[in-house]
């Protein structure tokens, strides 16, 4: 793995590594995508959340809710942050959300620019064993297309280096 052996790394990968099990323990259907999804891809860009796009149906928010419980999750963007528990009503489906659990944030994002809904990531996405688990994870192409949306600085310095790194994958 493309990470440091640093005690902050660890402690990084061991958050992500709870995250990612209580996703797939729950039973949500999710991809990886955005800068975790670029280091599993061979990226250095370190980020320190992990996004996922899944649907965020009043089910899935129902699902949420429970694996997360214990985390105190919060909105994050929220002033104040409003516990997630409580915030929006239960039986609400959402299009994003943003959270900030004990283990890290965490955003669920229902579609990713320049890619599209959960369906079409779905479909631009490869299965991996992480941590333990099979999940889902944005393909290398797919990311790219959506860094090139999204056309922040930093983002364009993640395609330039996500095209090196397909292109290495390519020759081998």
């Amino acid at each position: 793995m493309p990470w440091s052996s640093n005690e902050q790394d660890t402690a990084y990968v061991a958050h992500l590594n709870r995250l990612i099990e209580r996703l797939t323990d729950a039973g949500i259907d999710f991809v990886v995508v955005g800068g975790f999804a670029g280091m599993l891809h061979g990226s250095t860009l370190v980020t320190r959340d992990l996004d996922v796009c899944v649907v965020l149906s009043a089910d899935n928010v129902a699902r949420l809710r429970e694996a997360f419980r214990d985390l105190r999750p919060r909105h994050r963007f929220a002033s104040p942050k409003h516990s997630f528990l409580d915030n929006p009503e239960p039986g609400v489906a959402l299009n994003n959300l943003y959270l900030e659990t004990e283990l890290g944030p965490i955003d669920f994002l229902g579609s990713i620019k320049g890619v599209g809904d959960f369906e079409c990531v779905r479909a631009g996405s490869i299965e991996i064993e992480l941590f333990g688990r099979r999940c889902r994870v944005m393909s290398i192409e797919s990311l790219i297309q959506a860094k090139q949306a999204m056309g922040r600085d930093k983002d364009m310095i993640a395609v330039k280096e996500l095209r090196a790194i397909a292109e290495k994958q390519r020759r081998e």
